[in-house]
């Protein structure tokens, strides 16, 4: 693209026919150039099974073509009318428990149901043909916020098949599931069940293999609808909105087929630190497919579903949404565009809120829109970075099953405990698949690898003469969920050089305290792990308690690499110590060192500076520079005031 996307969720089915041309005008004043329409438009385009009503649809389409806003086009099977449900209840939902979910809300569909399949492609086979050639579409977005799970009896049948093509036989899943524990060996295929409400502990590979499958079925789902409309329009592209760190899809499985990726991301107001799970969610969906990826949605104020839902201070959107661009994202959009009268989204804000646009959400609405073509330059433009994050989903779903050394293991917990550190250091990371090409990066860190299918290309990368940082809790079990044997992590214990022979722990008020000759003192928590050195250089141990002298930091030299363990959880001041020093040692560090609560990021040629913090800042930007945002000359720092931001470009050469 030769420039950024603005724009949001239009719902003008919500309105009068009368708002329509008032929204176009409003738009135009904004700046918006591009609105997603029919999200959840089921009920109006099929108001009863078979009937189409496409006349409102067309005139909506036409009106923003004539306003000069493009469209992305929504498949609306996300949310079934009611209809669907009160003639086919079997294409509703069932939990856990075994109850049938209703209509009367929104995402209330089987993945697996072919009767919900039936008539969500029929739906769009004729969305695409009536709307394929229509100038206004410039991309089709696929549902809404792919997350469905459920346990019914036709949910069995599909996950059956879907055994049966993984594993090939009985003998072969029982083999897996480990069922000669518990007298859990099935006979026959019909026996098999999806992981339902149990008197204790079901089979954890039966649980990581259903995850599998409910994503899996919800791929298909996708590709589905993708494939019926890459046939009618195979020159549109195609997306479905991801949210962040979500667990019920496999994101970089379903990043692989669709044409670019977008992103949902609501962070709190309320919480000062958002922006860094913000940084790590934006870092991630432009890892995805390693490029621009588009913001679907945020909150331009409050939302509606927290316990409390303040709106967002003044100068924020424009600080969260600038951070987004420097980060990758090539659209900046919201939800929804006029905040809605009723429905259960009411107080959910709008880009026009319910004051109408004598209002300063409206006011920064419409300077966003200007800043954003001022930022034109960056689109397309990729994000550098020599940091490698590794996630990957299925040891995300086994990590937080049931009966492990802690219940209250969190991945994203985890995750955040290595990247904020690099965030707070000015270090701009990638994230990628344990089985990825690692080659392009100076250092790769792994917060959490409980499952490993093959550890060699983090060990080839390492003996390559890579860095590699691995938390506790890894190389613990294979893809079936049974233990690597021979002292944890098994897979990982020639490259880390050590080897843990318990796993510890801790109280919710239980401190250690640990020191290091070449880092300081620090304390940790919630967990150490008991090993020993095999090789390994011990750069901290527990001081005190039972555990005294126990090793939690180690450093081994492999091959022409680094390897580092840390099997505890340290203090956050420690960790940013930490991994300062592994970020030099790796020569993986930015120029220079933004203060905390600022982020530097480098797109294409322009330097990003975000204060998300209330105070005044100064922050060095080495060299000559013109922000875009304001057309002013920087040269040496820029100061920043209360939710900043600056886009600064390399000034050209005088009489250049």
């Amino acid at each position: 693209m030769t420039h950024l996307r603005y724009g949001g969720d239009y719902n003008p089915e919500q309105w009068p026919e009368e708002v329509w041309a008032e929204d176009v005008e409003l738009m135009r004043r904004a700046g918006v150039n591009t609105v997603t329409v029919g999200v959840f438009s089921w009920a109006r385009i099929e108001p009863r099974p078979g009937e189409r009503d496409f006349g409102w649809l067309d005139r909506v389409l036409d009106l923003l073509h004539a306003g000069g806003i493009d469209v992305f086009l929504a498949t609306p099977t996300a949310s079934p009318p009611p209809w669907l449900g009160h003639r086919f209840p079997e294409t509703l939902p069932v939990d856990f428990d075994g109850h049938r979910l209703s209509y009367g809300s929104r995402n209330q569909f089987c993945p697996s149901s072919p009767v919900y399949r039936e008539h969500a492609l029929s739906l769009v086979t004729d969305l695409a043909e009536r709307y394929g050639g229509h100038p206004a579409l410039k991309l089709w977005h696929v549902g809404n916020e792919l997350g469905q799970v459920c346990h019914c009896d036709v949910t069995a049948e599909h996950f059956r098949r879907w055994l049966r093509d993984r594993h090939g036989s009985l003998d072969a899943l029982n083999d897996a599931w480990s069922t000669a524990f518990w007298s859990q060996r099935y006979g026959e295929w019909a026996e098999v069940i999806p992981p339902r409400r149990a008197p204790y502990l079901i089979n954890p590979a039966q649980r990581l293999d259903f995850a599998r499958f409910c994503s899996d079925a919800l791929l298909e789902c996708f590709v589905a609808e993708r494939d019926v409309l890459r046939r009618v329009t195979p020159d549109v592209p195609a997306t479905t909105n991801f949210m962040g760190l979500q667990q019920p899809m496999d994101y970089w499985e379903l990043a692989r087929h669709e044409d670019v990726v977008s992103h949902d991301w609501y962070p709190d107001p309320a919480d000062p630190t958002s922006h860094v799970m913000s940084a790590l969610s934006f870092d991630l969906m432009r890892s995805l497919k390693r490029g621009p990826w588009l913001l679907m949605e945020q909150a331009a104020s409050a939302v509606n579903w927290r316990r409390r839902n303040p709106p967002k201070p003044a100068g924020q959107l424009r600080a969260q949404s600038v951070q987004a661009v420097a980060r990758g994202a090539d659209a900046v959009c919201f939800f929804q565009w006029r905040a809605s009268r009723g429905g259960a989204e009411k107080y959910h804000s709008g880009m026009v809120p319910h004051a109408g646009t004598d209002s300063r959400v409206f006011r920064e609405v419409v300077a966003l829109g200007a800043d954003l073509r001022a930022l034109a330059p960056v689109a397309g433009a990729p994000v550098p970075a020599s940091v490698a994050v590794v996630l990957d989903w299925e040891s995300w779903w086994a990590a937080q099953l049931d009966a492990h050394p802690s219940g209250d293991f969190d991945l994203v917990t985890r995750l955040r405990d290595f990247y904020e550190p690099l965030f707070d250091l000015g270090v701009t990371v990638d994230f990628a698949h344990p089985s990825g090409d690692l080659s392009g990066y100076r250092l790769v860190v792994a917060p959490n690898l409980y499952l490993v299918r093959d550890a060699e290309p983090l060990v080839s990368y390492a003996a390559g003469g890579g860095t590699v940082v691995m938390g506790f809790f890894s190389g613990v079990v294979d893809e079936h969920d049974r233990v690597h044997l021979g002292g944890y992590p098994a897979p990982f214990r020639e490259l880390l050089g050590l080897r843990v022979e318990e796993m510890v722990p801790l109280g919710p008020d239980e401190v250690l305290t640990c020191a290091s000759a070449s880092l300081g003192e620090f304390t940790a928590d919630f967990w150490y792990d008991d090993l020993r050195a095999e090789g390994a250089e011990v750069v901290a141990t527990v001081v005190g308690s039972g555990a005294d002298g126990v090793p939690v930091v180690l450093r081994n030299r492999y091959g022409a690499g680094t390897a580092w363990y840390v099997g505890t959880r340290p203090s956050p001041d420690f960790m940013r110590r930490l991994m300062d020093r592994v970020v030099a040692e790796a020569g993986a560090g930015p120029a220079s060192r933004p203060p905390r609560g600022v982020e530097v990021v480098r797109r294409g040629d322009v330097l990003f500076v975000v204060n998300h913090g209330t105070s005044e800042v100064r922050v060095d930007v080495p060299g000559d520079h013109v922000d875009l945002l304001t057309g002013a000359s920087v040269t040496g720092s820029v100061a920043l005031g209360e939710f900043g931001v600056a886009a600064l470009a390399p000034a050209l050469p005088s009489g250049g």
